[in-house]
């Protein structure tokens, strides 16, 4: 089974990410142009300070009736989500991600954040698991029935 570290390393680098100091606007505008629904909320350190998704826009500035143009990324990101380590397997990842309810898990080595995993890359790795199962599978009942049928 793959680990968070595996899912990570096939990503390649993550550079969506935003300030948290930025205006919503200019959050949404990026999220539009590179096609992402969240971004990876940092301080003026490039330090991890939490996530800031679609989700978030409409539940805290629309819903609020808050203005996307004064409004602050900081105000609205998400900040609490459960966290995962490089080694954490897929099975435990999506285990997080169900019980927390979230569909972004941050990864930390230590207390380095070392990317973020998603819950469109864990249905990914369900969908490869069962791929492969299934070519396991087939090719061993075409085993069994050469065995059994000479």
């Amino acid at each position: 089974m793959r680990s968070a570290k595996d899912i990570l390393q096939q990503k390649g680098a993550q550079f969506n990410s935003i300030k948290f100091d930025k205006t919503v606007l200019e959050a949404i505008g990026i999220m539009k142009t590179e096609n992402i629904s969240y971004l990876i909320v940092q301080d003026n350190n490039d330090k991890y300070m939490g996530v800031f998704s679609e989700r978030d826009y409409a539940h805290k500035v629309i819903l609020e009736g808050k203005q996307s143009t004064t409004t602050r990324v900081s105000e609205i990101m998400t900040t609490n989500l459960a966290n995962a380590s490089p080694d954490d397997s897929t099975s435990k990842l999506m285990l997080l991600i169900n019980n927390s309810k979230a569909r972004y898990i941050p990864v930390f080595d230590g207390n380095s954040f070392t990317g973020m995993i998603t819950i469109h890359d864990l249905m990914r790795e369900a969908m490869a698991d069962y791929e492969k199962g299934k070519q396991d599978l087939d090719a061993h009942e075409l085993e069994f029935l050469k065995a059994h049928n000479d």
